[in-house]
């Protein structure tokens, strides 16, 4: 037992010293310092935890312990401390393979299940680092269909549903798992057009992977949206995210373009994507899009095959 509590308290030594060094790494952050490795050793009050100072990456022992930290213990300052290191170390390429070759993918995704809002979004910004390996994705995917329910009732703007649509947006980099957001479209417009600036500019983020991909475009098109899905495509929107809705109807018009479908007028139910985008009022806004002050915005529209 007593070897135990000792693992227990050097680990809990390396994480809240990580923690309290987290606004450090992200200035070294990308830069690996040579040479030394982190300096364990025992502590037993939470101040002096957090006095350490460590700049290096964890090695395969040390995320080994960190692991078994997170797994043992109920404290959730120390959860939380581990998240974030655990997600800050799996930001380099090397890290995302020692952590899931150590087990650590499951053990970090069932902290998504925690009630602590705070816990639960470190845990997803640790997966988002993890996701970037696609091997790694291959065990990420399991927690998809939750992470889509979270984000859709969650608190509209929070820290958690936004660490949750970055999450969702490294996934669908690729093909290979966007399939399992179909179902989760509609809501993902209402979240669009609910939400506020950053929350509206990683929805756009999510929702262009989805469009370059044609096997996407009949479930993006079928979609059930809301009208003022198009005050999006206003002027007066910042450019941020005018620019991405006006990709998405780029890359969605090229996919019906490609398969020469736009002109056979293809069905689709009344007040779907398909029936805003193709309508009257988007014809509008293109147009006097046209005449918009900033360059890139005009450049953009141009490109857009014009259907109106």
């Amino acid at each position: 037992m007593g070897g135990a509590r000792d693992v227990g308290w050097v680990a809990a030594g390396l994480v809240l010293a990580a923690g309290a060094c987290y606004c450090f790494y992200k200035l070294t952050r990308g830069r690996r310092r040579g040479g030394r490795q982190l300096r364990l050793r025992p502590s037993r009050s939470a101040e002096d935890l957090t006095s350490g100072s460590y700049d290096d990456t964890l090695n395969a022992e040390q995320v080994q312990k960190l692991l078994y930290l997170l797994e043992s213990t109920e404290d959730p300052v120390i959860i939380e401390r581990a998240l974030v290191t655990l997600g800050n170390n799996a930001a380099f390429s090397a890290n995302q393979i020692v952590i899931r070759e150590l087990g650590g993918i499951p053990i970090v995704g069932s902290k998504i299940n925690n009630p602590n809002q705070s816990i639960k979004e470190k845990a997803l910004n640790a997966l988002n680092n993890l996701s970037v390996n696609v091997e790694n994705q291959i065990k990420i995917k399991v927690y998809v269909s939750q992470v889509c329910e979270d984000v859709i009732a969650g608190p509209l703007n929070s820290a958690v549903q936004l660490a949750g649509l970055r999450l969702l947006t490294n996934m669908t980099v690729t093909n290979d798992h966007q399939d399992m957001l179909s179902s989760y479209i509609t809501d993902l417009f209402h979240v669009l057009v609910t939400g506020n600036g950053s929350t509206k500019v990683q929805v756009l983020k999510l929702l262009l992977n989805l469009s370059e991909n044609p096997a996407m475009t009949d479930r993006l098109l079928d979609a059930q949206v809301d009208s003022s899905f198009l005050s999006l495509l206003d002027g007066h929107v910042p450019k941020e995210i005018l620019l991405r809705a006006l990709t998405l109807l780029q890359n969605i018009t090229n996919c019906l373009n490609e398969e020469h479908r736009l002109a056979a007028q293809p069905t689709f139910p009344e007040g779907s994507l398909f029936s805003l985008l193709y309508g009257k009022e988007c014809a509008q806004k293109m147009k006097a899009l046209v005449h918009h002050h900033d360059a890139d915005v005009k450049e953009k529209v141009t490109m857009i095959p014009k259907n109106w």
